[in-house]
């Protein structure tokens, strides 16, 4: 098994192709998203200036990006980074939540393709503790991700390729049913919003049935800019909503409520929603900025030890893993500022590595 997530070096041999669940699903977390293979290479500024990307976003492939994926092959030596923002995010929690003495609490469903990429993800997810339920398409390869960094920053362009054949019949296999039916808490980034609202939707109702818990994501201010009804529809089943500062700005100016974060997260936490036996919470993250949270018609700030720049390896996964830490706090029945807590050790941790890598063990006493 691969105990960390990165694959390095094409081409790979002996591909893996065997995707179904083994075992019954007995933990609390699912996560539903898009499986991607990150390729991650530290690149020049002329790099990012000549596919017109900027620094600190996230993007679908364009025909004029397609090229850059071959291009950090053959002349960026990159490293291969089992990825995907909600897969990510369900990794790092089971890895918190490993050293806190719970094993095998995790699962997660996307769509892979019959392919070495694919099988590669499934095994890094095994070796994590993550049970996977992969759909497989036969006839589309697996997704990738190209993470661009530059000054430990990052850029990424999204192919989703496979990822973006999931569907709502998956969802109603019974292996899936098993594993959504045992889950008490459900995760899914808004990336996912451009794939299978359906799918979404089938998962949220049953959360909002059962009195499960629900979470989201708004994940990139494109989803925001060109995916608002498909927020919309998924917006209300949200217990917690997750967003960083350039989402919050793109949401706020949308909905016109202004550029004030804290109005901002304050509308959204008294916006419409299903479940009424419990409030809203909204959690922006800011980078090195304090985390705001705002339910109930408060706001809270939790300030962030800084990281020192020599320390700061890659900001690819850094969202990610605040959520991921998060969401293992909610699997344990704590509070939100304990909840914060963990994001931000998660979150630091991550930055120091290169991609949502976790070969280390975690140290994290709550």
């Amino acid at each position: 098994l691969y105990s960390t997530a990165i694959l390095n070096h094409l081409p790979f041999t002996n591909p893996i192709i065997t995707f179904k669940m083994s075992t019954p699903f007995n933990g609390a977390l699912m996560g539903m998203g898009n499986p991607l293979l990150d390729i991650s290479s530290t690149v020049p500024t002329s790099f990012l200036e000549k596919y017109d990307v900027s620094l600190n976003n996230a993007i679908l492939a364009e025909e004029k990006h397609l090229p850059i994926y071959t291009e950090l092959v053959k002349e960026h030596n990159p490293d291969y980074i089992a990825g995907g923002a909600t897969q990510n995010s369900i990794r790092v929690a089971q890895w918190m939540l490993t050293a806190a003495g719970k094993t095998n609490q995790t699962a997660f469903m996307g769509c892979v393709g019959k392919d070495d990429f694919g099988g590669r993800l499934t095994e890094c997810a095994k070796a994590d503790g993550v049970l996977t339920h992969y759909m497989v398409d036969e006839s589309t390869p697996t997704g990738t991700c190209a993470v661009l960094v530059n000054g430990g920053e990052r850029s990424l362009v999204a192919n989703l390729a496979a990822a973006n054949n999931f569907k709502k019949s998956h969802v109603e296999t019974d292996a899936a049913k098993q594993i959504y039916e045992s889950a008490e808490i459900y995760y899914i980034a808004g990336f996912f919003l451009t794939v299978s609202v359906e799918s979404l939707t089938t998962i949220a109702d049953h959360a909002v049935e059962k009195n499960k818990i629900f979470c989201l994501n708004l994940s990139a201010p494109f989803i925001i800019d060109f995916f608002g009804d498909q927020v919309a529809t998924a917006l209300p089943y949200a217990d917690y909503l997750f967003c960083n500062e350039s989402e919050a700005e793109a949401y706020g100016k949308k909905q016109g409520w202004g550029d004030d974060l804290n109005e901002v997260a304050l509308k959204l936490a008294a916006s419409e929603k299903k479940n009424t036996s419990r409030e809203r919470v909204v959690v922006f993250t800011q980078g090195s900025k304090s985390t705001i949270v705002a339910t109930g018609g408060k706001i809270t700030e939790y300030p962030v030890d800084p990281l020192p720049k020599e320390q700061l390896v890659d900001t690819n996964g850094a969202g990610d893993a605040f959520v991921g830490g998060f969401l293992a706090q909610l699997v344990q029945g704590k509070g939100v500022e304990e909840a914060v807590k963990a994001g931000h050790y998660a979150a630091r941790f991550i930055i120091q590595q290169s991609g949502c890598t976790i070969e280390k063990p975690c140290e994290y006493t709550a």
